[in-house]
């Protein structure tokens, strides 16, 4: 089902290099101040933004606030970053920008390796999927994220908050590339 019409690779990158650019920019606006989020606040932030989503969608997209669906899927991204680099290093003092910029980039580095293996395997079926699919999905992930986090991260059989908070990574970055195909 592989369509030769697609650079995922480069659709990706391209996505991934606006959130990085809002990242950078917020950050020298704010600084790190997000260091001092636990990851469990970090899933709360992240629930507002697809929460928003699925209330845009349902209501068709009309917004009171200036603020379309797009912004809360790279919002979506970048708080799945920090909450990642919050799993590795713990929340904490204020990182340099380098720092926290050099960790933005493994992360992200991480996270769309998954993807581009699991891409491969599923031969692209996300292009044939609707974002609103994916809004539900992040939701999805999300309960099972708060749910993971009520058990002090423990699981029996199933992947860790980690793998959950990289595939709304992926999912997000999905839905910012059909939302920008669906413009064109």
């Amino acid at each position: 089902m592989s369509n030769s019409n697609h650079n995922t690779e480069k659709e990706f990158a391209e996505v991934i290099a606006r959130c990085r650019d809002i990242y950078r920019k917020k950050m020298l606006d704010y600084g790190t101040s997000w260091r001092i989020m636990r990851p469990s606040s970090l899933t709360d932030q992240i629930y507002i933004k697809a929460a928003r989503i699925r209330s845009l969608e349902e209501k068709g997209g009309h917004s009171q606030i200036d603020e379309g669906i797009e912004p809360e899927f790279v919002g979506i991204i970048n708080y799945c970053v920090m909450a990642l680099i919050q799993l590795e290093i713990g929340p904490g003092e204020s990182l340099p920008p380098d720092e926290a910029m050099r960790l933005y980039d493994e992360t992200i580095k991480s996270a769309t390796s998954l993807m581009m293996q699991k891409n491969h395997d599923y031969d692209e079926a996300w292009r044939m999927m609707r974002v609103s699919s994916f809004t539900d999905i992040i939701l999805q992930k999300l309960l099972r994220t708060k749910e993971i986090e009520a058990h002090s991260g423990r699981t029996l059989i199933s992947e860790g908050i980690d793998a959950n908070y990289m595939d709304m990574i992926n999912y997000s970055i999905f839905a910012l590339i059909k939302l920008t195909e669906e413009k064109q």
